[in-house]
């Protein structure tokens, strides 16, 4: 079976890594062809191509804007070759377009689960992944298979826009305690207490997490090649700061680190790894 994949940035390069390690035939399209053109994969020149050899499509992009482009720009997927065709969507969109893509693909007779990713490239590459999914729970028993190869974790809800809501949520966990660790690291620093050790030290008491142990090599070498943006954390945090809006409920802990977060960007810094906030506090 071929599969389609759209967007090939950081995270979407190593779940195609990941399946293709598994001899699974990818099909692949990305907006910016010059940066894919060094990859091994079949490459199409528009998403619409996809359709006529691969039931199943990956998206995995940037934002909403990215996904209703790739939907409904010229030679998109929303056509009446989609019938019957399945879009697994990785993106992190908002939690009300992402109503509009199940009614979008929907109505013309495709189907359309919403999955975002928990997770970036190290746990990609290794098949690692937490996927909360939400849509017709035919279409996601159907494709659990195909997900079960690039995650370790699936939750279904199927209220649609839950797994975004989700995703933003558990968002909010991974820049507060980003923002936290990097000033724990910066502050045992000015006190002369070697970064590696202080790391550790963390790393076994009140900083013990799945963040830490991932940016802990990062941080000691001052790696900060992305994984996981500050544009994309930026982002996220603004997304659910909307979403808190709307619900008329206060969002007390997620205003720092997204104002932290958009300080990076205005920097410069926005490509970096979200764990070069250290960077700040340093």
């Amino acid at each position: 079976m071929k599969i389609g994949f759209i967007g090939l940035g950081n995270l979407g390069r190593a779940i195609c890594t990941r399946l293709s390690s598994l001899d699974i035939e990818l099909k692949v399209y990305n907006r910016n062809k010059e940066k894919i053109k060094d990859l091994a994969y079949d490459k199409v020149n528009s998403p619409k191509d996809l359709l006529k050899e691969c039931d199943v499509i990956f998206l995995c992009l940037f934002d909403s804007n990215a996904v209703r482009d790739i939907l409904t720009g010229d030679n998109g997927l929303l056509c009446e070759d989609l019938k019957g065709k399945t879009i697994i969507d990785l993106t992190t969109n908002h939690y009300t377009d992402v109503l509009e893509f199940h009614k979008m693909v929907n109505d013309i007779g495709g189907n359309y689960l919403e999955n975002p990713v928990f997770g970036s490239v190290a746990p990609a590459l290794k098949g690692q992944l937490t996927v909360v999914s939400s849509g017709k729970v035919e279409v996601f028993e159907k494709v659990k298979p195909i997900l079960e190869k690039i995650a370790l974790e699936i939750f279904f809800l199927e209220k649609p826009s839950s797994a975004t809501k989700m995703k933003l949520i558990n968002n909010l966990c991974l820049g507060s305690f980003m923002a936290t660790l990097a000033e724990c690291t910066a502050l045992a620093e000015s006190c002369e207490i070697p970064k590696s050790k202080a790391l550790e030290i963390l790393g076994v008491g009140g900083g013990q997490s799945l963040i830490l142990k991932a940016k802990t090599q990062k941080l000691i070498d001052e790696d900060f090649s992305a994984h996981f943006s500050n544009n994309a954390i930026n982002k996220d945090l603004h997304l659910l700061q909307n979403l808190a809006y709307e619900l008329k409920r206060p969002l007390y802990s997620a205003a720092v680190p997204k104002e932290l977060f958009s300080k990076m960007k205005m920097m410069g810094k926005g490509e970096e790894d979200f764990c070069s906030i250290y960077q700040l506090f340093k």
